[in-house]
């Protein structure tokens, strides 16, 4: 094949065939072809020396295909390895590329028709240019402005260049370059902004080429964030823009630009200008768009480009009050302007479109935040009494000034209210009510903020909240505003401010509120309208646990209405039906088990009496979500005696089932082989887990009373799975016979850990459970072929050991000989087999290194080496949630070995392999989200041989004849050498200075981490990638500060989020 020629590139390339190959790949070539080009292509790519053809290649190719070729070889040697070329050859490849560039595109013809290949000729040149300037290309800033006066086309390419240069620099550059590289960058482009600044002015100034001044806009907008002030203020630069905003062209750019601008904050310095620059644009905007416009119904009917006006317009406002507000605020003839720009901004808010939804939302929460604060203050008698002295009169005249756009946002944020997650009812494209199949993230996050803002809301003016909903929802009854997303905008938000009101104002607004939608139950007709109504009036009641702990009447109407609702087989009624009953239970809990004025019984007697009618429509999942609402009020009862007899009745109805099957089955063992049988045994397993998940240790006498009969059946069911599958070979773990077996297996284990994890620590519980499990359960597994192995068994023994530590010392042993050998043969032949297995046995490994150490010491050097080549294993692992418990489990193993008499030991035949295993998953690219840990163990290791705690060399004294001082110099060498031969684009002195850093800051987390994160930068591996993972602590710590911010004001935090034990007695 002509194409294998290629290869050889000590002559130059033929481009003829090259052209050839590229075609046969991308557009001519059959399967087998287009198979043998790749491959040819690939190793010409991966070849070192491949990109010394590229010039050559562009000029003699007439295929854009080729050019796009050789520019990706010349890519990947600028990005990698351009630093480490001869001088000579970078500049002959500087030059080559510029001269192409400029000669494209002085040419009004060719820069058209040839525009793709420019723009990537572009952004090569910008990557030469983050490497060699400022140091290595001084004169690139003034080459470029003088290129641009010499042509008109020119001049547009140089802006196109002088845009991409600014966003790889400000927008790109994290994770791309190291700190220092872009402050660098950063600096040099400061410094010479004089130059592109007076070019941009030029261009307005002077051209009519509608292109060229677009292409201006555009690279200023660019530049507008960053660039010295004076550039913009005390220049005509902000002038020569508000001319341009009313002409139809330009207007979207121009207003890019005053966005950028108006995103400015500097102090108080230009506050002048800034008024000035409002007020003009104002007068401008009223003639373009002027105020009696319906804004949501001109964006639908508009243009793209109208569209896009109004979008930027919403970024534009948002951008200004968001720091110049308080300046608009402070005069009188500007105050009048500042409400005509709220209210453009509150009718922009409605537009039917979410991104233009977001932007503006985002902003009314800052504004309402901001308000609040200052209101929220003011209440706050802790704040200094002078202090407020001073601010009252600021802070009512404030509210005073907002009051209007307030109450307007009031009804803008109810009228949208996005659905919350409780919320399991829908409407679908065609206009049916049906049960939600998935949930919509966006919509969640959006409901977060929304809800945040009506509760400021709220806070601002509770009675003017309460009226706007109370209004809206009798135009419900009176049916003048009847429709289902009105009706579900409102409840959605009477719900989300709950606990935001004074108790006694929140009662009143309540009991008006669940009266009307009850009636408006009973008046309305139709399936549809009565679901959609019902599943309001689930949502609403959910919210306020307070209110229903405080009304016992209420409360009884509200779970009589849900089982009512138990009996609408309406999709999703019913499921809602049980969420509701459940969640209200779980904070209402003590009011069910006391007899109540007027009452005979405590409601949950009466509610046991009725059970088996209640229940009788709803699917099984829904009576396990109901078994374990009645749990939680049974849990709820402090006497026992009357515990046990409410849990007796509880679980008569499974009881008597369970008791007819076991008889039958003592008749004959075939009985518990049919298909329904094994249905009804799985069921009733299912109920008494719902149980034992609310009622933990009052669960006792129930799981006694089933535990050696539900043991006898699992054996059972196990061997006969086991029989089925050897007999019928891998695909017979896929009929539904054995499914269904596994199944009542799996929900066997699911109620034992259930169990044992809810109740209280008593060790005697656990022995109880646990020798009979031994044999049944353990012995089993190690018996079982591997298809047939449940891994549940892994995570029971798991939570056994994490609950009851120390004591599961002598069965540890025990435990290991069942499942350690048999588990590690299933999941070490590849990534992919028995995923559940893998994250079960290292969360037990973990357990048992945690509480059962002395254990892990006890195993013979074999068996450590195989935990730990395990461990090593899991962390290499690309599954996140796998690899986070290897690397939780090594920490463990670290940190419990230093502590023991095996110190010296286990770090000597451990501790390079452990450092190497980690550089390699730390620095390929793979397991990103594990750097955290990764930073954590490499901190341990550096540690540890600098604390004296290795008393003997780490290094082979028989193998290395030279002595080294101590292990901390042997550690050091011995990472330089790993680190450069995996880099070899990176100098030894490079390295050497990382190595040296990690040693300093091993004491310092923050700076070892970023240390660590600046070598990944250098060394390429993270550049142009997502590396969000690399600082995701800092993201969590702040969400912490943020939650206890929230729980701070009342209502943010909704009642059913908060965790502590709600006083309901």
């Amino acid at each position: 094949m002509a194409a294998e020629k290629l290869r050889d590139l000590s002559q130059p390339i033929d481009v003829a065939v090259l052209d050839a190959t590229v075609a046969a790949f991308f557009v001519t070539g059959s399967k087998e072809e287009r198979a043998a080009a790749d491959q040819i292509l690939r190793d010409l790519q991966a070849n070192p020396e491949m990109w010394l053809q590229v010039v050559h290649i562009l000029q003699n190719t007439k295929s854009m295909d080729t050019k796009f070729f050789a520019l990706q070889v010349l890519e990947g040697v600028i990005k990698y390895r351009w630093n480490a070329l001869p001088v000579e050859q970078r500049d002959g490849m500087k030059n080559y590329i510029s001269e192409v560039i400029v000669q494209l595109s002085s040419n009004e013809a060719s820069f058209r028709s040839e525009r793709l290949y420019v723009n990537k000729l572009n952004v090569i040149l910008v990557q030469i240019v983050k490497h060699d300037w400022p140091a290595k290309w001084t004169s690139f800033i003034p080459d470029l402005v003088a290129a641009a006066k010499t042509s008109e086309t020119i001049c547009e390419n140089c802006m196109i260049i002088l845009k991409l240069l600014s966003e790889e620099v400000f927008d790109f550059s994290r994770g791309e370059m190291t700190q220092q590289k872009i402050k660098e960058l950063k600096q040099s482009l400061n410094s010479e902004f004089k130059l592109i600044h007076e070019l941009c002015l030029y261009v307005l100034s002077a051209s009519q080429r509608q292109d060229l001044i677009r292409s201006t806009l555009s690279a200023l907008h660019a530049y507008l964030s960053w660039i010295p002030l004076g550039y913009i203020f005390e220049s005509p630069l902000l002038e020569t823009l508000l001319k341009f905003f009313p002409i139809p062209a330009y207007r979207n750019l121009t207003l890019q630009c005053l966005t950028e601008i108006a995103a400015l904050n500097f102090g108080d310095f230009y506050n002048v200008q800034y008024v000035k620059m409002y007020t003009i644009f104002i007068g401008q905007l009223q003639t373009i768009l002027s105020p009696g416009t319906t804004i949501p119904e001109a964006y639908s009917n508009g243009s793209g480009e109208e569209q896009a006006f109004i979008q930027n317009l919403a970024l534009f406002f948002t951008s200004f009050f968001k720091f110049h507000i308080r300046v608009l605020e402070s005069a009188p003839d500007t105050v009048a302007l500042l409400l005509t720009g709220l209210e453009y901004l509150i009718n922009i808010s409605y537009v039917d479109d979410t991104e233009v939804f977001k932007v503006c939302l985002d902003y009314w929460n800052t504004l309402v935040l901001e308000l609040f604060d200052a209101h929220h203050n003011s209440d706050n008698p802790a704040a200094s009494v002078n202090l407020m002295r001073l601010q009252m009169p600021q802070v009512l005249q404030r509210r005073q000034l907002y009051s209007n756009p307030m109450s307007k946002l009031r009804g803008l944020m109810i009228s949208r209210m996005a659905k919350p997650e409780e919320v399991l009812i829908v409407e679908d494209e065609n206009g049916n009510i049906v049960r939600e199949t998935m949930k919509d993230n966006d919509v969640l996050v959006q409901y977060k903020i929304m809800r945040e803002t009506l509760i400021y809301l709220s806070h601002l003016d509770h009675d003017d909240t309460e009226k706007q909903m109370l209004r809206k929802l009798n135009k419900q009854l009176s049916g003048e505003e009847w429709a289902w997303n009105n009706l579900n905008t409102l409840c959605w938000a009477i719900g989300s401010i709950s606990g935001s009101m004074a108790e006694d104002q929140e009662n009143r607004f309540l009991v008006m509120v669940i009266r009307d939608l009850l009636n408006l139950c009973e008046i309305t007709k139709g399936k549809d309208n009565k679901a959609v109504i019902a599943s309001n009036i689930m949502y609403v009641v959910g919210q306020y646990p307070r209110f229903l702990r405080a009304h016992w009447k209420f409360l009884k109407t509200v779970v009589n209405k849900l089982f009512e609702f138990m009996h609408e087989t309406h999709p999703g009624v019913q499921d809602m039906a049980c969420d509701t009953f459940l969640k209200i239970v779980q904070k209402c809990k003590r009011k069910f088990v006391i007899v109540q004025v007027g009452e005979r019984e405590p409601f949950v007697s009466e509610l046991l009496s009725g059970l088996a009618a209640t229940v009788q429509d709803l699917e099984p999942h829904q009576i396990h979500s109901f078994y374990e609402s009645v749990g939680t009020m049974i849990h709820a009862e402090s006497d026992p005696l009357k515990r046990d007899e409410y849990l007796q009745r509880l679980m008569e109805l499974p009881n008597e089932k369970w008791a007819e099957i076991i008889g039958q089955a003592r008749h004959s063992v075939e009985f518990l082989k049919d298909p329904g049988v094994i249905r009804t045994v799985l069921n009733i397993l299912q109920t008494n887990t719902s149980a034992a998940t609310s009622l933990g240790t009052d669960f006792l006498s129930q799981i006694s009373l089933i535990f050696l009969d539900m043991l006898n059946v699992y054996r059972m069911y196990s061997e006969l799975v086991s029989t089925s599958i050897t007999d019928g070979g891998p695909y017979a773990s896929k009929t539904s016979f054995v499914k269904l077996l596994r199944s009542v297996k799996r929900e066997t284990l699911k109620l034992i850990e259930t169990f044992l994890d809810k109740a209280e620590d008593q060790p005697h519980i656990g022995k109880q459970f646990v020798s009979p499990m031994m044999e049944y359960v353990l012995a089993d597994y190690a018996r079982n072929v591997p298809d047939a192995r449940e891994s549940e068994v892994l995570s029971l023994f798991a939570t056994i050991i994490n609950k009851y530590k120390a004591t599961m010392l002598d069965d540890v042993p025990n435990i290991f000989e069942a499942v350690f050998q048999c588990t590690l043969e299933m999941i070490t032949k590849n990534f992919e087999d028995y995923p559940e297995h893998r994250l079960k046995f290292f969360s037990l490994l973990r357990a048992i290194a945690t509480f059962c150490f002395p254990a892990l010491i006890k195993l013979s050097s074999q068996q450590l080496k195989l935990v730990m080549d395990s461990i090593i294993w899991a962390f290499r692992h690309t599954e996140r949630n796998i690899a986070e418990t290897g690397l939780n489990l090594l920490l463990e193993m670290l940190k419990n070995f230093q502590q023991s008499a095996f110190c010296n030991q286990f770090f000597r035949s451990y501790f390079i392999q452990i450092e190497q295993e980690i550089f390699a998953v730390l620095t390929d690219t793979f397991h990103k989200p594990g750097f955290k840990l990764h930073v954590l163990v490499l901190q341990h290791l550096f540690c540890l041989v600098e604390s004296g705690a290795l008393t003997e060399p780490l290094w082979d004294t028989a193998t290395v004849p030279y002595p080294y001082p101590n292990n901390a110099a042997f550690v050091r060498e011995y990472t330089i050498k790993l680190l450069s031969s995996s880099f070899p684009n990176m100098t030894a002195a490079e390295v050497t200075q990382f190595v040296n850093g990690l040693y300093e800051s091993r004491i310092d987390p923050s700076e070892f981490k970023k240390n660590i994160r600046d070598f990944l930068v250098q060394s390429k591996e993270f550049s142009a990638q997502d590396n969000k993972d690399l600082y995701a602590e800092e993201a969590a710590a702040q969400r912490e500060q943020e939650r206890q911010r929230m729980l701070s004001i009342p209502g943010l935090v909704a009642p059913n989020e908060i965790q502590d034990e709600m006083v309901d007695s």
